[in-house]
């Protein structure tokens, strides 16, 4: 049995800026403007901030500058405009039920128990259980043998679903055994879940969840998502400060709160 023990954030797709579009629209409107940014979602969170005021070329010269700026007044419908595509894994099903509960700004697409065979699947422990002996194995116990019924489950399911539906399709067939057999398997179970939301959606997801009263797992996730995404747009992310809490675990902060 393979035991997870930290998520992984994947960046899978980034936006893209049509700058001859751009220039089309500023030479209609007799304005000219460059960017210091080559972040897509950077330079679009301007372009949507500009538009407003019709300030291009105006006021703040650096994308940096003028992103922050935005942030510290609140005017978070701009950062709206900046999406990404992120893919998660090495988390718990019991993380995703938490993490789904952020709809605003956010899509989601998560493996599916019902189709996939889990009988080679992962387990996520949780710390608290990990640093005690006594606990862990108790904690290991009880996952193999769950999967082990798990296993024997969808073996004996599949026979039993092949005798009453020998007209079904044999991938239906599997998907009835499977959804049915998963009954079984504990929240620990490793999943994926690919994530589409933008930059307020995600600071939002971030000031909630990097808290240190949030729960350990989604946070670990959450200091995670912050460190990629002060890689991806130091511009929007730059201002969090991520600090380790007394228990040796992290948090971050920022001070501006409810962009």
């Amino acid at each position: 049995m393979k035991i997870v023990r930290e998520p992984k954030v994947y960046v899978i797709g980034r936006q893209v800026v049509d700058r001859s579009e751009v220039d089309g629209f500023l030479d209609a409107h007799g304005l000219t403007w460059e960017t210091d940014t080559e972040v897509g979602a950077e330079a679009l969170s301007e372009i949507g901030g500009r538009l407003c005021y019709m300030s291009f070329g105006a006021g703040r010269k650096t994308n940096r500058e003028y992103l922050e700026h935005l942030v510290e007044m609140g005017h978070g419908s701009v950062l709206e405009h900046a999406v990404w595509n992120l893919l998660f894994t090495g988390i718990s099903r019991s993380c995703t039920h938490e993490l789904v509960r952020h709809r605003a700004g956010f899509a989601y697409s998560q493996l599916s128990q019902r189709y996939v065979d889990e009988s080679d699947t992962d387990f996520i422990e949780p710390d608290l259980i990990a640093e005690d002996p006594e606990l862990h194995a108790l904690w290991v116990e009880a996952c193999e043998t769950t999967h082990r019924i798990y296993c024997d489950l969808v073996e004996k399911l599949m026979a039993k679903v092949a005798e009453l539906h020998p007209d079904e399709a044999k991938t239906a067939r599997r998907k009835m055994a499977r959804q049915a057999a998963r009954s079984v398997l504990p929240n620990a179970t490793e999943t994926k879940i690919f994530v589409t939301a933008n930059a307020r959606a995600l600071r939002h997801f971030i000031e909630m969840r990097a808290h240190p009263a949030a729960e350990v797992e989604i946070r670990k996730l959450a200091v995670a998502v912050l460190r990629v995404m002060q890689a991806e747009s130091p511009n929007l992310f730059g201002d969090y400060e991520i600090y380790t809490l007394p228990d040796g675990t992290e948090a971050a902060r920022t001070p501006h709160r409810k962009v």
